[in-house]
């Protein structure tokens, strides 16, 4: 039995990803137009040499803001931030604006970054406010991020086993009872724009 998918309005999207999970993101963020109102931040597992240049790729894609996150930097609607390789990716809240951390804490599920770090955070920091996003990846990295995620009041869609290269991750989170929404790939970046307008999506 899925979860109600939550109503309140999404402050932030939050995406986790790992094996299969570049050629997925780079599909999904240039069908998400330039307006996307709310900010994303990323979790690809990714060595510490390459996520520069993959953020940078996605910015070439996309219309939206793409860089590697950075700790401290402001975090708005049109950004999409993605962890740094060997570093964990948090967001906060300072002096009302929402921001990235970069931290060097240790591995989760052998990971750094791990999905669940991020996801942990924007449960604390925004409750309801966050819809995660997981993405084909091995393993199981996001689904205790997730289940806190819901904990909070927010919700989780995850890809499905067909379009995927993994169901891992997304299929640890799906069996877990915390997806809302089972998806192929080529409805997310849909069902991300519905969510984040209000409307009731896929």
């Amino acid at each position: 039995m899925r979860p109600a998918r939550a109503t309140g309005q999404v402050q932030l999207v939050v995406i986790g990803s790992s094996t299969g999970g570049p050629a997925a993101l780079s599909e999904v963020l240039p069908q998400l137009a330039a307006t996307f109102p709310a900010p994303i931040a990323i979790v690809q597992h990714m060595p510490a040499l390459f996520t520069k240049q993959f953020a940078e790729r996605l910015d070439r894609l996309s219309g939206l803001r793409v860089r590697e996150a950075v700790d401290g930097a402001p975090l708005g609607p049109g950004d999409v931030v993605v962890a740094a390789g060997d570093r964990h990716l948090e967001v906060a809240r300072k002096g009302g604006q929402l921001v990235t951390r970069c931290t060097d804490g240790p591995p989760e599920n052998y990971c750094r970054p791990a999905v669940d770090v991020l996801f942990r955070s924007a449960a604390a920091t925004l409750g309801r406010g966050v819809h995660a996003l997981i993405l084909t990846g091995m393993g199981t990295d996001g689904r205790e991020g997730a289940r806190a995620i819901v904990g909070a009041g927010g919700d989780v869609a995850v890809q499905d086993a067909a379009s995927s290269v993994v169901w891992g991750m997304p299929g640890a989170a799906a069996t877990a009872g915390l997806a809302s929404s089972v998806l192929p790939l080529d409805k997310v970046a849909h069902h991300l724009t519905e969510r984040v307008h209000g409307r009731s999506g896929s």
